[in-house]
């Protein structure tokens, strides 16, 4: 299992790594490149027209590198099926949200709540899915306890609202070079070792090789970025994290596997709601916040570094937690 996993993460960085040289131009050629928000930090305008929808380097060569390595065993390959499926549905979203955007010239895309309406039918359908198939069910893993909690009929709306929940957090992560891929490196691997110990295999190649993709797809990303993976990359990293930990039954462990692409939305709500309760202040300088620490004098790249290294710690623990 540890072997085919490896092999299936360098298959899927060496395959990323190219397939990113060739997309590169293409974006270029077609004029595929990022409208930046108005009110974005002064540093991000320099970024306008970097090419966008570079997550597909992400998930076309994970997937396939997770197709050549995988058990053809009826079970493993439903689960790999499953995984994907939210995965690449989620990337169809944000694939359509970015095309809008180069359509229309500027940052805005689908509405929030034309993306909400597909994203939550497609979770619902892959709860209702893993709620009726025997190696998932409606239990849930407790961490650190050792103890399962069965959620019964409340299964379903809750594992809709943790898969719409994550996959829109991750869409906020992505706002500085290398930070939504990198950080979704380190959470890949972290999940695929959460399948060793479970003793899915196949779902741990899937992981592996998603985080050999995100490695390929530093290489064009870290900063100063040369491609964006845009809501089609986002989307579909939101997706497959979610779609992991469902299928681990470990939702909880997104708590500290996801820990910053949760604290976007949230520095989002707050942001939000502290605005609209005092009628135009702000909490922070700016929200999701990563926007905040760069506002106040961070550099990208110092921001990255942090996060990543947060999150290898909360990754270690979490491991721990399940182990």
């Amino acid at each position: 299992m540890i072997v085919r996993m490896g092999l299936a993460l360098l298959a899927a960085f060496a395959g990323g790594a190219v397939l990113g040289k060739l997309l590169l131009p293409v974006l270029y050629r077609l004029k595929f490149g990022q409208n930046i928000y108005e009110l974005a930090p002064e540093a991000h305008k320099k970024k306008q027209g970097t090419p966008i929808m570079g997550g597909l380097v992400i998930a076309l060569a994970g997937f396939a590198a997770a197709l050549l390595f995988c058990k053809y065993d009826a079970q493993g390959v439903s689960l790999l099926l499953a995984f994907f499926i939210l995965a690449f549905g989620n990337l169809l979203i944000g694939f359509a949200d970015d095309m809008t955007k180069i359509r229309r010239g500027k940052n805005g895309g689908l509405s929030p709540k034309q993306k909400l309406a597909v994203q939550t039918v497609l979770a619902l359908l892959f709860s209702i899915w893993c709620s009726r198939q025997s190696a998932v069910g409606t239990a849930i893993e407790i961490p650190f306890l050792h103890a399962q909690l069965d959620l019964g009929l409340l299964y379903v709306p809750l594992m809709t609202f943790v898969i719409v929940g994550t996959t829109n957090s991750a869409n906020l992560l992505d706002g500085l070079d290398g930070l939504l891929s990198s950080v979704s490196m380190v959470d890949f691997i972290t999940l695929g070792v959460l399948c060793v110990l479970a003793g899915k295999e196949n779902l741990g190649i899937g992981c592996a090789a998603l985080c050999g993709g995100c490695m390929a797809f530093l290489l064009y990303n870290a900063y100063p970025a040369r491609m964006f993976m845009g809501d089609t990359g986002s989307m579909f990293i939101g997706g497959a994290v979610s779609a992991a930990a469902v299928l681990l039954r470990q939702p909880l462990l997104l708590i500290l596997i996801a820990f910053w692409m949760m604290m976007s939305s949230v520095s989002d709500l707050i942001q939000f709601a502290y605005f609209r309760a005092t009628h135009g202040k702000r909490i922070f300088r700016m929200a999701p916040i990563h926007h905040h620490f760069e506002l106040g004098g961070m550099h990208e790249a110092k921001i990255v570094m942090m996060y990543l290294v947060t999150t290898l710690a909360l990754c270690v623990l979490a491991l721990l937690g399940a182990a």
